[in-house]
């Protein structure tokens, strides 16, 4: 057996009925959504509990991931968007036009992600138009991780479906 087969078998490019490709849907949903607007929610719920020195550290945390963001979108914005949509458009056509279960896979990941993109960049602007601090930023990203969690749900739910769908289909096929 040589070293490329050895990969492929390890790396199964049929990725609904590969374990790895469920254990890093799961990772990136629960990093999603305990990293919102870059800052940990532990952050928040600290800072909820304590005030303070977590609360200011909290606020400083935020401003500079907001402004982070708000420059990113500001000077390159359009062009990430356009390349955004390019890769997203490309992996719809490969996965479900040419039936490349890979792209279906690598898509029912990234389109959902693109989505909290543009939740983060819409949060990231509410809270620098009105100068969010103390309570109601903490209720802004409670608000965001909320949606966030709605979002990786939904998502989980339909590549869940579309994996035992495409599991079953080429199990009958297949035999």
């Amino acid at each position: 057996m040589d070293w490329y087969s050895s990969i492929f078998e390890l790396i199964d490019m049929r990725s609904f009925s590969n374990l790895w490709f469920w254990i890093a849907l799961a990772v990136t949903w629960s990093t999603t959504s305990h990293w919102v607007l870059g800052v940990p929610f532990d952050m928040v719920n600290r800072a909820r509990r304590n005030g303070g020195q977590a609360e200011a550290d909290l606020e400083d945390i935020t401003r500079v991931n907001v402004n982070r963001l708000l420059f990113i979108a500001r000077v390159s914005g359009l062009w990430l968007l356009g390349f955004a949509c390019f890769l997203l458009t490309m992996l719809a056509l490969l996965g479900f036009w040419y039936k490349i279960e890979f792209a279906q896979a690598l898509f029912l990941l990234g389109f959902p992600m693109s989505l909290v993109g543009l939740l983060s960049l819409s949060t990231a602007r509410k809270i620098e138009y009105e100068q969010c601090t103390g309570e109601q930023l903490r209720q802004r990203l409670t608000r965001h991780r909320t949606y966030t969690q709605m979002i990786g749900t939904l998502s989980i739910f339909v590549t869940a479906l579309w994996g035992m769908y495409q599991n079953l289909n080429i199990g009958v096929l297949g035999s």
